[in-house]
């Protein structure tokens, strides 16, 4: 009997503050994000990107306040599946399950694609090989499903490397554009009201918005870390601050680097080489190209994040019955989910080999549908764990009316709003404007029911072993 409980138990204790950090952090892919998604705020909000960044970062912060009072009771590998579970409701929480398991498995596949794309440039830029995007993708779901199969330690070690580098080579940008500015010239404009509120303030946001996706998995790796009361809820507030921060000052430095052009108009001409151009100019071309190096390893980062994080949501669902039992079984040396990270590698390879097959683009089909579908998907159980945090705090009178009940009601506000605007503006975001590709936000519906039904149909709980401390 001990046996088997030991095949369904991850590694405890062996991840702490910073490690989750990590992995939070990379799966928001500063370096990425700022190169994919800010030229897009800058284009769509012209110079109030700032200000657009630090509401996104105010929002998500007030619902990560109750966020993180909640996971000080409910630590489980469940992620959102169980906060919703605990604070809604069994239907509830399986419809969250259903949504889960589809907005993270796009986003993974999605993020394949992106990898695949910008690593066949990099190898064709420095050595004149041209590679198939398709070799590049089967050859990184060996790699990312292997580092999956082994100690999530190592996952954390790679991912606090990259994360480190990615980020040092923005902020040695921003150091230079600060340094290289007159002080008359200094402008707090991109906070002003008046140029954050532009026609573009809804679609900008929604940008601005998936950023930050990947922060709500320190709750993922509650059973693994070092005393879970204070480790989740803290590596949750470190995370959301650092990456707020960042994009924040990042753009704040953008928009000082094109401060004597038109911004939105230089943006939207140029998303590509935005950055690019900018860092050349205030750093050199030797920074440009390791930034470029950077990008795909930024994107490892990302892939790593998003698979581990997936594997426990597999893990936790098996443990439950909601998948099939196998998955979470635990690997006796490395006590790693490995069948959920084999099962997990297979389902990409399907699901990315039907891209390869059909001959679709990486990026205009595979990365930008998927991804768009994903970032969709994940809104929506922010949306949802907000509502979960009040349930949960009117319920048991645990969190406090603060933290449990007015800062999420005001995150969550913000977070619906943004899900409205995502499903209104889904051809932006995912760029499906016509076909059957526009429909592809109804899926997202369809994974709820789906969930639903399953777990109508299996009578299970999530999960069937929840671990609920009390606050120390």
């Amino acid at each position: 009997m001990q046996q088997g409980a030991s095949q369904q138990q991850l590694k405890t204790a062996s991840l702490g503050v910073s490690d989750i950090v990590f992995f939070v952090i990379a799966a928001a892919a500063p370096l990425g994000a700022t190169l994919g998604a800010g030229p897009v705020v800058f284009a769509v909000g012209g110079s109030g990107a700032p200000g657009i960044y630090l509401i996104a970062s105010i929002v998500l912060l007030l619902f990560a306040i109750g966020f993180a009072a909640m996971s000080r009771y409910v630590v489980s590998a469940g992620g959102f599946a169980e906060l919703v579970n605990q604070g809604l409701g069994r239907m509830a929480g399986h419809a969250a399950a259903g949504v889960a398991l589809l907005a993270y498995i796009c986003m993974l596949t999605g993020i394949y694609g992106q990898f695949a794309a910008f690593g066949a440039d990099v190898v064709n830029s420095f050595t004149g090989i041209q590679l198939d995007w398709g070799l590049v993708a089967l050859f990184v779901i060996a790699l990312v499903g292997l580092f999956g199969y082994l100690d999530v330690n190592l996952s954390a070690k790679i991912l606090g490397v990259l994360m480190v580098l990615e980020v040092l080579i923005l902020l040695v940008f921003d150091v230079a554009v600060i340094l290289q500015t007159n002080a008359s010239d200094f402008s707090w404009a991109g906070f002003r009201p008046s140029e954050i509120a532009g026609p573009g303030l809804g679609v900008a946001l929604m940008f601005a918005f998936c950023c930050f996706v990947g922060f709500e998995s320190t709750t993922l790796y509650g059973e693994e870390a070092k005393n879970p009361n204070r480790t989740v809820p803290l590596a949750t507030y470190i995370a959301i601050a650092i990456i707020g921060v960042f994009y924040t000052l990042t753009t704040w430095c953008l928009g000082l680097a094109y401060a004597n052009q038109d911004v939105q108009a230089v943006a939207g001409a140029d998303m590509i080489n935005f950055v690019f151009n900018a860092n050349t100019q205030y750093v050199g071309e030797w920074s440009t190209d390791i930034m470029k190096i950077l990008v795909v390893t930024s994107v490892f980062a990302v892939l790593l994040a998003f698979h581990n994080a997936l594997c426990r949501y597999l893990f936790a669902l098996g443990r439950s019955s909601f998948v099939p039992l196998r998955l979470s079984q635990v690997h006796t040396k490395h006590s790693s989910p490995h069948v959920a990270s084999v099962v997990l590698t297979a389902c990409t390879l399907l699901v990315i080999g039907s891209f390869i097959l059909t001959n679709a683009d990486p990026i205009q089909h595979l990365y930008m549908w998927m991804v768009g579908l994903g970032t969709f998907g994940v809104l929506v159980l922010q949306a949802l764990g907000a509502l979960a945090v009040v349930g949960f705090s009117l319920r048991t009178r645990k969190c406090g009316v603060w933290q449990g009940v007015v800062a999420p009601t005001l995150g969550g506000s913000g977070l619906l709003a943004v899900v409205l605007l995502a499903f209104a503006n889904f051809g932006e975001l995912s760029g499906a404007k016509d076909g059957i590709a526009t429909l592809l936000p109804w899926l997202v519906l369809a994974a709820a029911v789906l969930g639903v039904l399953n777990g109508r149909r299996k009578s299970i709980r999530l999960p069937a072993n929840p671990v609920i401390p009390q606050c120390q």
